[in-house]
């Protein structure tokens, strides 16, 4: 057990009083109840429905609190729902299972496994669905060995043949990073199901190039019927490496098997392009996509931007961005990023005013974008204003891109620019906040400066020289 579960901190639900000494009224049953809580329509109103359940004496009814419980658990009210649970005397495994999962499904994973501790503490018996949403929010919190010592509980309790159970171990040892460990699981599994061997192979093709082969004989040897997602993490896989015709051939075999493509298909598709500079089949998977009825929403549209930029037709890029109704974040960086990389600075810079006007708000990826538009159209006070605009008003931390990006805004201007720089109080004040790798390399600018200088006194304009910027060798 990770020694963040001592006993002393186990106890997180103190005992709670609940005078509920009115005697219930007969016309207000458990089926009026339930009857109620199915056409709660918000939180508030949930919580006029509880209290009249604690005026009826109904609110430690093994279902009624099962219920209320899920209601807060899909409102996000996880403080609620163990109020809720506070208030019944004896709680059953069922009960707490319920508990437990809310505060899994709500980011609230370290307090899901302390409600373990405390249930096993309390001599509650766990069941085969405990121990999935228990395993499940150590992997939320990289739990590797609290998970480990869960799924020896449950191997105890006579689960080890539990195919939900062992699927989670095996998803949890993937999404780790821990490969040998996976494989181990999946060779030692007695049943495997559709869910297991997708999530093997997807696993094998999330953690990098180096496992496509071994992702590929498993996706070829699955006695399963493969469905869209294996098929789908297959072709992103190959997207994404060296080899994305791949991608294309693999849709082919895809298509023939009568299995139907969803959106991270053809966004999986759309990057192969990408990566292909095809323009032709960029358009053909765009005809694709229109005539198989999927909707050019955010995620689809977004990446049809990115890959008409990369492909060279920023025409085509633009004109999927303006027919698109709901826009993004990523879908106005991706546009604004599209006209930098296109020449086209001054046009992403007033894309970026309009989506301020817009009330969008701005990410790191945003600042990149403009700051590289500033850098295209040579306009070095443009780039520091939106520089400092941009983490004084959205609280956009610069990152070492951004300071990359700035650094050589100064060095496009050596002449003139050198000087400020040195003096620069954005740079100074930035070396007290920035992490040890960005530091070390605002300090390798300075002295980088600093010897151009020297140079530029001994009759040497310092053009030609090598710097380093961030570790990269770049030619000024």
């Amino acid at each position: 057990m990770v020694a963040c579960f001592s006993l002393s901190t186990l106890d997180v639900l103190p005992a709670r009083n609940i005078n509920a000494s009115a005697a219930a009224r007969p016309s207000f049953n458990p089926q009026d109840a339930l009857a109620l809580l199915q056409k709660c329509a918000g939180f508030n109103q949930l919580k006029q429905i509880h209290a009249k359940l604690i005026r009826t004496a109904l609110h430690e009814h093994r279902v009624i609190a099962g219920k209320l419980i899920r209601l807060c658990s899909s409102y996000g009210e996880t403080k609620h729902a163990t109020l809720v649970f506070q208030q019944m005397e004896n709680p059953d495994t069922f009960v707490w299972n319920l508990l437990i999962r809310a505060h899994t499904v709500n980011s609230c994973s370290h307090q899901a496994i302390l409600l373990f501790n405390l249930m096993i503490v309390r001599g509650v018996s766990a069941d085969k669905f405990t121990f999935p949403f228990v395993i499940k929010a150590c992997l939320d919190c990289s739990y590797v060995e609290k998970a480990r010592e869960v799924y020896g509980a449950a191997v105890k309790n006579g689960f080890s043949g539990n195919i939900f159970l062992n699927n989670v171990l095996l998803d949890l040892y993937i999404k780790c990073g821990i490969i040998d460990d996976a494989m181990k699981m999946f060779d030692k599994m007695p049943a495997r199901n559709v869910v297991t061997w997708t999530t093997m192979v997807a696993g094998l093709v999330h953690n990098g190039s180096e496992w496509m082969d071994s992702a590929q004989k498993l996706f070829d040897n699955m006695p399963v019927r493969r469905n869209v997602v294996s098929w789908t993490a297959m072709i992103s896989g190959y997207a994404k490496s060296d080899k994305p015709e791949k991608a294309f051939v693999l849709f082919a075999k895809m298509q023939r098997a009568m299995v139907k493509p969803n959106e991270y298909t053809i966004v999986a598709l759309l990057k192969a392009c990408s990566r292909l500079k095809s323009l032709k089949l960029g358009c053909w998977v765009h005809e694709f996509t229109i005539k198989n009825g999927f909707e050019i929403g955010v995620f689809i549209g977004t990446a049809l931007i990115d890959m008409y930029s990369k492909c060279g037709s920023l025409d085509y890029a633009k004109r999927v961005f303006e027919e698109m109704e709901v826009k993004s974040v990523a879908t106005w960086n991706t546009m604004i990023t599209s006209l930098g990389v296109h020449g086209c600075g001054q046009e992403a810079i007033e894309l970026f005013k309009n989506m301020e006007r817009l009330k969008v708000q701005p990410d790191a990826l945003t600042l990149t974008g403009v700051l590289c538009a500033c850098l295209q159209i040579d306009n070095i006070d443009m780039g520091r204003k939106y520089f400092n605009y941009m983490t004084e008003c959205y609280g956009v931390k610069p990152n070492s891109e951004h300071l990359a990006l700035l650094y050589t805004m100064y060095l496009k201007l050596l002449d003139s620019a050198l000087p400020a720089m040195l003096r620069d109080e954005t740079v100074c004040s930035m070396e007290s906040k920035v992490t040890h790798s960005e530091k070390d390399a605002l300090v390798s600018m300075r002295h980088n400066i600093q010897y151009m200088e020297e140079k530029k006194r001994k009759g040497n304009s310092g053009h030609g020289i090598l710097v380093k910027t961030l570790g990269e060798g770049e030619t000024v």
